[in-house]
């Protein structure tokens, strides 16, 4: 097996990759991510953007092997919804998505280093929530640290319990679609089943 580098310290995206068995080294990239949409590209290329810098950013310091990045943002009607400034900042986003139906958007960036090659692709899931109180976000936000993830809840954790349904990918919503990212490994000749 070639040597697997995750562009990425998210504990969630790290957690995932090990339930599908591959074996990984963690690299910090010091990208800062746009959060802003342009005029004419979408949240698809913004989030496949990112997810391009923050792998080549990581790919710079390796002499071989195949990187994973990632970028993952809820979109609210034409707003960005990153992860979260401060406490109030993730609030008003919580009570924001609660309102009504959002989407969350991962773009994943490939580099396959010894053969100079680079892929990228989106996922896209639609999740409707749970309209959620003042004191409900508040007591939960006691319990779980909201700072840390984009759109400021965890869906496979105590958050899980304010979503109604998801249309899509549910690993896109943790921060990483693995059956999209299998196919994109597939293409550098990385078998998941070799």
């Amino acid at each position: 097996m070639r040597k697997i580098i995750l562009a990425s310290q998210s504990k969630q995206r790290q957690r995932l990759l090990k339930q599908i068995g591959l074996h990984f080294v963690s690299a910090r990239s010091d990208v800062k991510e746009e959060a802003s949409l342009k005029l004419k590209a979408g949240c698809a290329d913004l989030v496949m953007r990112n997810a391009l810098r923050k792998a080549k950013d990581a790919a710079n310091r390796f002499d071989s092997g195949v990187v994973i990045a990632a970028d993952t943002v809820v979109l609210s009607g034409r707003k960005i919804i990153g992860k979260p400034k401060n406490l109030s900042d993730a609030f008003r986003t919580l009570k924001l998505i609660s309102r009504k139906p959002q989407w969350v958007y991962t773009g994943m960036a490939v580099i396959d280093i010894d053969n100079k090659k680079i892929l990228t692709d989106y996922e896209k899931t639609k999740i409707y929530m749970y309209r959620l109180s003042d004191r409900q976000i508040r007591n939960y936000f006691r319990k779980v640290s909201p700072l840390d993830k984009a759109g400021s809840f965890d869906i496979q954790g105590l958050g899980s319990i304010f979503i109604n349904r998801i249309e899509g990918c549910f690993n896109n919503v943790i921060g990483l679609p693995l059956a999209k990212l299998a196919k994109m490994l597939k293409e550098i000749n990385v078998d998941l089943f070799a």
